[in-house]
């Protein structure tokens, strides 16, 4: 439709004459609903702000606003368009009538013609809503301006949904008067090759999505959400006969019966009874509430970047260490520096970055700084990198809101700020790349909500858990372990406790019997390691055999699938349990779950 009205004479008319009414001054434009949420106000006071700090643009550059009055909220409109006539006469009063074309437009949208007329006169599209949903009119701004015209300017409000789809466009904060108008003059300065280039990430995204696509799309998704929550009902009410008939069918049955809730009071007896004990739990989500990502703030790292554990769980973990019978770590996905500026602080924690790659042992007394070692998981990461990041940097400047981040060992591609099925289609087309790529290696993909993950294909934390234990068991000459209390919180953890089980199956085994851990390296060339246990594995598993029980507590933050045997409804149940354990009292009248009506004195100092 664009194409055909494009040609029209009317439409080249139309441009014609606007821009003989504005002969020699490039052109700014901008089409919004005049009501408060559409930000013209503020689009109005940056471009005062530009007037003022550059005169020198003056003489040379108009606004072109047409405020849509659809009459669908007249008092907010009404509002609004008596402080926008105020804006604009105070900047003709100041800076002469030739600076602004301002035009009030009765209903809810501009005719075609007019429309394309305006984006083919126009140098630069300026869009600063402080909240809005997908505007169309960036994307028609794009396609008009496609070769053989020449290229424009989109300047997007980065609370608008279009700021992640355009990785062309300026994104701008429009509260940020200042830096608004910064963005407006280097629109105005910007060189031909580069607003080419900016044109080029988003004409092909924009030519090949018309509406009808989009509205196709969408339907299709709800359609099959809804066919999905059919399936979901007819399971749960009707179950397949043959499946449960069958073993899996069983087996599935008697585990989702054993699913119980973790009993603090149950660990802490167990706890008490023995003295050869080992914990283990993840740090995101599970001895910290998981961070969630702001649905309209862009942000750079998601996860537990600057978290902390409340102070409660801090001192429980601190009275844990203190124990000489326990060993206990913090098993992260998180690079190093986040862990250890989080936790690393605390006397005899062991801590594991990057899902167990790399791990510090306990600070022993009298030191200041944590010596990391890795496992030797047969990759040379450094030569995998330099294949890996100019694809991944490809990708990253093709699609807007998306990230690499570095760890010990992976390379995450995050896409969960970009608009949610660009970045699913370029994560396809990323995967299948670095497959290529990096064929050569020994590595795999992990494809999680919004991250593409590069890792070492026999990277996971249980190899970590099965390191520490059999650690753990081959002291004081194989007396074994007789506790272990594993949690965390999501899909990575699963491998945690498999390996709990693994490792209580081959306790008492020949070596030649059970795999190996993977090779233990150091990562600081003058790190003298007491601890030689941990490079020669081979005592590890041969225990002494033990006749009193073992307590394994393999538990789930969140009731859901897992390998785990037991849940906790979230971490601030860890914390419970945790504080439990460490011989500290509970607050007054607390649940399980903390819920929320617990006292304001109750919640000082956890979670709240």
């Amino acid at each position: 439709e664009c194409n055909d009205f494009i040609q029209q004479p009317v439409v080249q008319s139309h441009a014609d004459r606007m821009k003989s009414l504005h002969s020699h001054r490039i052109i700014l434009c901008g089409v919004d609903i005049a009501q408060r949420l559409s930000g013209i106000s503020l689009k109005l006071l940056s471009f005062e702000r530009l007037l003022t700090d550059y005169p020198l643009w003056r003489s040379k550059i108009v606004m072109v606003q047409k405020c849509l009055v659809p009459t669908s909220r007249r008092s907010d409109e009404i509002s609004t368009l008596r402080e926008l006539r105020f804006l604009v006469k105070r900047i003709q009063d100041q800076f002469g009538s030739n600076v602004i074309d301002y035009q009030e437009v009765k209903g809810s949208s501009l005719p075609i013609e007019k429309r394309l007329a305006l984006w083919t006169a126009s140098d630069i599209f300026v869009c600063t809503p402080i909240r809005e949903g997908l505007n169309l009119l960036p994307l028609e701004y794009v396609y008009a301006r496609k070769h053989p015209h020449t290229a424009g300017v989109v300047i997007s409000s980065e609370f608008s949904a279009v700021s992640s789809i355009l990785n062309g466009a300026l994104r701008v904060n429009p509260f940020d008067i200042q830096m608004s108008a910064t963005l407006l003059d280097k629109a105005l300065i910007m060189t031909m090759e580069e607003r080419e280039g900016r044109r080029a990430r988003d004409i092909e995204f924009v030519s090949s999505c018309p509406s009808l696509k989009w509205t196709k799309n969408v339907l299709r998704d709800l359609k099959e959400a809804i066919t999905a929550a059919e399936e979901d009902d007819d399971h749960i009410k009707i179950p397949n006969k043959d499946i449960a008939k069958s073993i899996a069918g069983f087996l599935t049955r008697e585990n989702e019966l054993n699913f119980s809730n973790a009993d603090k009071h149950a660990i802490h007896s167990a706890y008490k009874a023995t003295n050869r004990r080992v914990i283990v739990c993840d740090f995101n989500g599970t001895i910290v509430i998981k961070e969630a990502a702001g649905k309209y703030l862009k942000r750079e790292i998601l996860g537990s970047s600057g978290i902390k554990p409340p102070d409660a769980v801090i001192k429980a973990l601190k009275n844990l260490c203190a124990d000489p019978c326990n060993t206990v770590f913090v098993v992260s996905g998180d690079s190093q520096v986040n862990v250890e500026n989080a936790i690393g602080n605390i006397p005899g924690l062991g801590l594991a970055a990057s899902n167990g790659a790399c791990f510090a042992l306990p600070l022993r007394e009298g030191e200041n700084e944590r010596n990391w070692l890795s496992l030797d998981l047969g990759v040379d990461w450094e030569v995998v990198k330099q294949c890996a990041l100019p694809v991944l940097a490809k990708y990253t400047a093709q699609t807007n809101g998306s990230f690499i981040k570095l760890t010990h060992s992976s390379i995450g591609w995050s896409y969960y700020s970009s608009d949610p099925e660009w970045g699913t289609l370029q994560a396809a087309h990323l995967v299948l790349e670095l497959e290529q790529e990096l064929s050569k290696f020994d590595v795999r993909f992990v494809t999680l909500k919004g991250v593409v993950e590069v890792v070492p294909r026999r990277l996971n934390k249980g190899l970590i858990v099965k390191k520490i234990l059999r650690e753990v068991a081959s002291r004081d000459g194989g007396d074994g372990v007789d506790f272990i209390l594993c949690m965390g919180d999501d899909v990575s953890d699963e491998k945690m406790f498999t390996s709990v089980f693994s490792f209580v199956s081959e306790m008492d085994e020949d070596y030649s019997n059970v795999i190996p851990s993977p090779p233990v390296i150091k990562s600081t060339d003058n790190f003298v390691l007491a601890e030689s246990r941990l490079f020669d594995e081979t005592p590890s598993v041969k225990c002494k055999s033990i006749d009193d029980s073992i307590y394994a507590f393999t538990i789930t933050v969140g009731k859901k699938p897992s390998h785990a045997s037991q849940f906790v409804h979230d971490a601030k149940d860890v914390a419970d349990i945790l504080v439990t354990i460490s011989g500290d009292d509970l607050p007054r009248n607390r649940s399980m779950s903390w819920d929320t009506k617990a006292t304001k004195e109750d919640k000082k100092g956890f979670f709240e």
